[in-house]
């Protein structure tokens, strides 16, 4: 036997009049207007020039690098009092080659002594020199037996500080 319940004439006619729901046309992800392109190319080109700067600034600073390096060597060397005397020579050597990397040379070049050391703490933003002035005025020509372990590592520290932080001027 047939368990559904007899719908009146009305309600029959009604259902049967129904029909399917209209679904709209998916929204496109284009965008609609000329601005969003715009918008587009503008972040495109704009990520694309702070690639470049960054990429400049990397090569840029490739003697900060470099001189870094080099550095390290030098910072192993002078806790050894062997190879102490040599490594100071090298510190100061490695501090005037950076300088002449950056700067022009005749800036550079023929500074030494009190004047070399005024140059690094200037350039450097160093706001304690006196190692440094210390180092340039005599320690540098004196026996590697008078330059204890704390002054020949903070001599290191600081040039660190100045080969990460000199400013050069445009």
């Amino acid at each position: 036997m047939d368990s559904e319940p007899k719908l009146d004439p009305i309600t029959e006619m009604a259902l049967r009049s129904l029909k399917d729901i209209a679904v709209p046309a998916p929204v496109s992800w284009m965008p609609q207007t000329w601005g969003w392109l715009i918008v587009a190319l503008l972040l495109l080109f704009a990520t694309l020039l702070w690639c470049a700067l960054a990429y400049r600034r990397w090569r840029k600073n490739a003697y900060r690098r470099e001189a870094l390096k080099h550095l390290e060597a030098i910072e192993v060397a002078v806790r050894d009092a062997d190879k102490r005397a040599r490594a100071l020579c090298d510190l100061g050597e490695l501090l005037k080659r950076t300088a002449l990397a950056a700067w022009p040379r005749p800036d550079v070049a023929a500074t030494s002594g009190l004047a070399w050391a005024a140059f690094l703490v200037e350039h450097g933003n160093m706001k304690n020199g006196e190692a440094f002035q210390r180092f340039f005025d005599d320690l540098e020509y004196q026996a590697a037996t008078l330059v204890s372990t704390e002054v020949a590592d903070g001599l290191v520290r600081d040039a660190r500080r100045w080969i990460e932080g000199h400013h050069v001027p445009a």
